[in-house]
């Protein structure tokens, strides 16, 4: 491949961007520009072959797996919608590729912990799309902090308000709010003591559109973040007071995007009197904040230094973000008839339904809207994210993980530890009509332990994923799947043997060794079997 507009430079960064929708075709023509785009991965084929056109000499992907399976690319930009970054950054890691995510990291501190320090662990950069930190505006404004243009900073105001982009995989406060929080953080060098918030949900009964955080520090320091997608027009503003200056910086403004006003408070007959100055123009470097943060990134895989904006500096602002989410849901009126009853063993949010007749073991959580139907039964330390849908009559195992709108339908069995990503589908009638009611005609399905079925993939009903099997994003599985199989494609094929520790399995000469943990595998006439269980509770079965 050579070095055309459009396409990588041998001599630089190798990288795909994954998701090229609303705000990731935007990273494509950056990473093009800066001639490190190497490949383009989306689910979406107009997408695609749009991307495509306009980029002719770039490779296209629809399966993730495949790009990450691709030795030439170095590093992903992943821009696909929050709901899926955990899986998506996660998987990247796993392959041992740098990862550039737009925000939020995630969408738990529990998760956003655990790819900070698998990052870490596997000699990884990881940088989160907090792109008001490129933005020259806000690094001047930092300067001028730190120097004490401002005096002893007060309060933080910021708005962000729009008419849209709507969105239902994640409420306003998560669409919105990472950027500000990014950026109080950041200025003012503090993590808060004290979280408020209230919000209104109108649109949707349980995703708030307008919502208020008040966020209060150590210091004396108090912010309010103000974001909503039904405002009737569009502002971006950061006011910061200060004891000696005020600074408001305006990036809907086309000039003058940072302005001082060295307004004073005077005391007379012990009367506060304001005295008003004219506003004093801060010049700032040109340049496009977005080309300068892809940039960066670039920058840091090249050296392998620490982001501007790392996975630490992400997990600072998942840590708040999360705060503000409990804080609005304790603002929030209660319902009269909760999930759960007092002493339960496990948690539900108080949105999900838990019809009676439901077994659900203990340090089980259950989140937002998701409903378990009468005669399922859930195991230990399971993880039903958002809008789930359990049964009826379904079991699912111990320390299973189901993500966010995942509906597992009768005749679906989940041994443990299944990991359900994000979207995914499972069938349970092979030729469904509408007017013709064919339940008697269900096929069962079963996923055996330790399997992943990556976000959006698709498994047919009456088939068996075997254990530690991992199914990669988007793919329909049609057929059996054998133990530690990777399939990829639709139709779904096995395109290589994953350990069971979620790691590529290398063959050769009929004997397989996980780089990672040590697991060790042999090939046999009937396929591959582990021939050495290391943690003592592994039971490996042959491999066609």
């Amino acid at each position: 491949m050579g070095d055309a507009p459009g396409c990588h430079q041998e001599a630089g960064v190798n990288l795909a961007v994954v998701g090229g929708g609303y705000w990731g075709k935007n990273l494509v023509r950056n990473f093009a520009s800066l001639g490190a785009l190497s490949a383009v991965c989306d689910s979406n084929i107009d997408t695609l072959r749009a991307l495509g056109e306009q980029y002719p000499q770039c490779r296209t992907f629809v399966s993730y797996s495949e790009v990450l399976r691709d030795e030439t690319i170095r590093a992903v930009a992943i821009a696909t919608p929050a709901e899926g970054h955990a899986d998506g950054v996660r998987e990247a890691l796993l392959a041992r590729k740098d990862v550039f995510v737009e925000k939020p990291l995630c969408l738990s501190v529990e998760e956003g912990t655990e790819l900070v320090a698998l990052a870490k662990k596997n000699g990884c950069i990881l940088m989160v799309g907090h792109l008001l930190w490129y933005h020259p505006a806000v690094l001047k404004l930092k300067e001028l902090i730190r120097a004490g243009e401002l005096g002893r900073i007060q309060y933080i105001y910021s708005n962000r308000l729009n008419l849209g982009k709507i969105r239902r995989e994640e409420n306003i406060l998560w669409s919105f709010a990472p950027h500000d929080i990014s950026v109080i953080l950041g200025l003012i060098n503090e993590s808060p003591d004290g979280v408020l918030a209230q919000g209104g949900n109108y649109l949707h009964h349980h995703i708030a559109d307008v919502t208020i955080s008040l966020l209060s520090f150590p210091s004396g320091v108090k912010a309010h973040i103000f974001v909503s997608w039904l405002h009737p027009f569009k502002e971006q503003k950061l006011i910061v007071v200060g004891d000696r200056k005020m600074a408001v910086f305006d990036d809907l403004e086309k000039k003058n995007k940072l302005l001082l006003y060295p307004h004073s408070i005077d005391w007379k007959d012990n009367l506060p009197i304001a005295n008003k100055a004219d506003a004093q123009v801060v010049e700032l470097d040109q340049g496009e904040p977005l080309r300068a943060e892809c940039q960066h990134f670039l920058d840091c895989v090249a050296t392998r230094s620490k982001p501007r904006t790392d996975g630490e500096e992400g997990l600072r602002v998942l840590s708040v973000l999360q705060r503000c989410q409990e804080a609005l849901e304790q603002a929030a009126p209660r319902s009269t008839t909760p999930a759960t009853q007092p002493g339960t063993p496990y948690r539900a949010h108080a949105s999900a339904f838990i019809d009676q007749g439901v077994e659900i073991g203990e340090g089980t959580s259950i989140w937002h809207t998701s409903h378990i139907l009468t005669g399922s039964r859930i195991g230990k330390n399971c993880k039903i994210g958002q809008n789930v849908v359990v049964g009826p009559n379904v079991t699912v195992g111990q320390g299973v993980k189901i993500q966010n709108n995942v509906s597992v339908y009768e005749g679906v069995t989940l041994e443990d530890h299944v990991f359900c990503g994000p979207s995914m589908v499972f069938t349970n009638v092979f030729n469904p009509r509408s007017e013709i009611p064919r339940m008697s005609e269900l096929k069962t399905t079963l996923v055996r332990r330790g399997a992943t079925l990556g976000a959006n993939s698709t498994i047919l009903c009456g088939i068996t994923i075997g254990q530690y099997a991992l199914i990669g994003a988007g793919a329909v599985v049609t057929n059996d799947v054998p133990d530690h199989a990777l399939v990829v494609g639709n139709p779904g094929r096995v395109t290589g043997w994953m350990c069971r520790c979620g790691v590529k399995l290398h063959v050769d000469d009929k004997i397989a060794a996980c780089k990672t943990c040590g697991q060790q595998y042999r090939a046999e006439p009937t396929g591959m079997t582990a021939v050495e269980d290391r943690k003592g509770d592994f039971h490996g079965r042959s491999i066609t």
